[in-house]
């Protein structure tokens, strides 16, 4: 099926932490702007500053987290934009819920499993998480002490152990090109 080349979509990036969720995020933003498509990227570290400033890591709070940033993301696609969304989300009715709420509103929406293996991420350490949760300064963290449970069946699942962040990028283009969303 084929949208209108200005209609907008979300397309909603999870995996672990340091999956490489936002890297792939800006990657595939770029190229959508240098195509001249209107983009929005909600990246859960900014997200987590500003809208969801307050919320802790409790499971209620990853709930209304991911039901902000799916509010956010249905009102930018509403208005035309592609909107990116690198949120671990890691509770699968919850990427439901958002995914049923585009739906019922006709935006198309995607979700983007980016596999990358537990061992893979906690080498990559993008931000210490990792190493502060085995020195036992935080818990919670999503993979480790606080589940995620992998999508059943996304829209396209990439594992960025195997592949450059540009090769994840380029599947992500792809999709969205065969989809009439590019």
């Amino acid at each position: 099926m084929t949208q209108d080349p200005g209609a907008g979509a979300t397309v909603w990036l999870t995996g672990l932490p340091s999956a490489g969720k936002s890297t792939i995020a800006a990657a595939v933003a770029a190229r959508l702007r240098a195509g001249g498509r209107r983009v929005a990227v909600l990246d859960g570290d900014e997200v987590r500053r500003t809208v969801s400033a307050g919320l802790g890591f409790g499971r209620a709070d990853r709930e209304e987290n991911v039901r902000r940033v799916g509010g956010l993301a249905e009102a930018a696609a509403r208005a035309g934009a592609v909107v990116l969304v690198p949120v671990i989300a890691p509770y699968a009715a919850c990427r439901a819920r958002v995914r049923r709420r585009h739906e019922a509103a006709g935006i198309p929406y995607m979700e983007i499993y980016v596999a990358t293996p537990l061992e893979v991420c906690a080498q990559r350490d993008v931000k210490g998480l990792y190493a502060r949760q085995a020195a036992g300064e935080i818990s919670g963290l999503t993979g480790v002490d606080d589940p995620y449970e992998v999508p059943a069946a996304p829209d396209l699942r990439l594992d960025t152990s195997h592949e450059s962040p540009a090769a994840s990028a380029s599947a992500v283009y792809r999709l969205l090109s065969a989809r009439g969303l590019a």
